[in-house]
């Protein structure tokens, strides 16, 4: 059986997507798993043994100059990588007109099938046009986390319960190409999409001395130059405001996805605003507080206690209009108390594994 799944962006919904593919080879015999994916998150996939075949793609970039020669010789490049292959199942995971179109455009093999939603859930983006272009639409729990509902929907078409846990293949690549911290270090992930996402500069500020006093490393990533400069700014105000204290403060150097993972494995843990780093830190199995200025956890957030996939050493903190360092410290403590002293030894990406 080839199933094809249409999950295009952005980060963070790609990581949530990714325990399918554990759900899929688990779940369905021989199966061969491919996906489309927005051509920068590509990185991501690639080395995930589970995944066939990444067929990367540009809808943003091309939607900026749909008429340039360039775009519609690359549409028509792509179009022809889609439809190389035919497909018994193809499952629309995003909800969206344009995730729609591209599963609409994949080759069928003689009875597959297109796969959608049948409706919105909660908090989440969706367009009719997913339901009207799919050859059976899933019907799913309105409030419903986002990692819960993509394994739903894939288990309802292709015919499976999924398990109630999902052991997940390890994957910390060549140690050569990764950043191996010295000492226990944490992530700060101080970066997002959003401005109203954001922690206050003087909150990590004070965070990163009580870190750096309980003898932590700290490690800071930016995927922008904006999100560069903060991260130089915080590391030259966190050395200052800790003098006598000498354990390394370092920014990362830009990485691909698939290198920034890797490094991320080797970390003790994470503390992070709502973004695509931070859904990456829970789905490597770290000690992470994720910080929330909106009620959105529940979505999005590390699984709360009861919840399918749930882990103490996991907790998201929300208040408004910002959580207090000393709430994220509480937080972060009972992580550290909670959660596996080797990280790299735990660490784990949603990956699935070869038939």
């Amino acid at each position: 059986m080839r199933v094809l799944l249409v999950k295009l962006s952005s980060l963070g919904d790609v990581v949530h997507t990714l325990p399918v593919v554990h759900d899929v080879h688990a779940s369905v015999p021989g199966v061969r798993v491919d996906w489309v994916v927005e051509k920068s998150f590509a990185p991501l996939l690639t080395p995930c043994p589970g995944i066939e075949r990444v067929i990367p793609c540009e809808l943003r970039r091309w939607r900026q100059s749909p008429l340039a020669a360039s775009t519609r010789r690359e549409w028509r490049a792509f179009v022809a990588e889609l439809k190389q292959q035919p497909y018994d199942a193809v499952i629309d995971l995003q909800g969206l007109s344009k995730s729609a179109l591209i599963a609409r455009l994949a080759r069928l093999a003689p009875g597959g099938k297109r796969f959608a939603m049948a409706h919105p859930t909660d908090g989440s983006s969706y367009e009719a046009p997913t339901r009207w272009l799919a050859d059976v639409a899933i019907s799913l729990p309105r409030r419903v986390h986002a990692v819960q509902r993509a394994r739903l929907l894939c288990a309802q078409a292709l015919g499976y319960v999924p398990a109630d846990a999902v052991t997940l293949e390890g994957m910390r690549g060549d140690p050569a190409q990764t950043i191996v911290p010295t000492v226990p270090t944490v992530l700060l992930v101080h970066g997002t999409s959003r401005r109203d996402k954001e922690w206050p500069f003087a909150h990590w500020v004070q965070l990163a001395a009580q870190l750096r006093s309980a003898g932590f490393g700290l490690a800071l990533a930016h995927g922008s130059a904006a999100e560069l400069a903060t991260s130089e700014a915080l590391a030259q105000a966190i050395t200052a405001s800790t003098p006598t204290i000498h354990g390394p403060v370092t920014v990362w150097p830009r990485l691909p996805l698939d290198q920034v993972s890797r490094a991320m494995a080797a970390c003790h843990g994470v503390v992070g605003v709502d973004s695509g780093l931070s859904h990456i830190a829970v789905a490597l199995n770290l000690p992470h507080v994720q910080l929330y200025n909106f009620d959105t956890a529940w979505r999005t957030g590390p699984p709360a206690e009861g919840e399918p996939g749930a882990r103490p050493w996991q907790r998201s903190v929300y208040a408004q209009p910002t959580p207090s360092v000393e709430t994220v410290w509480q937080a972060w403590q009972a992580c550290v108390q909670s959660g596996p002293l080797q990280p790299a030894e735990k660490a784990v990406l949603p990956s699935g594994s070869n038939p």
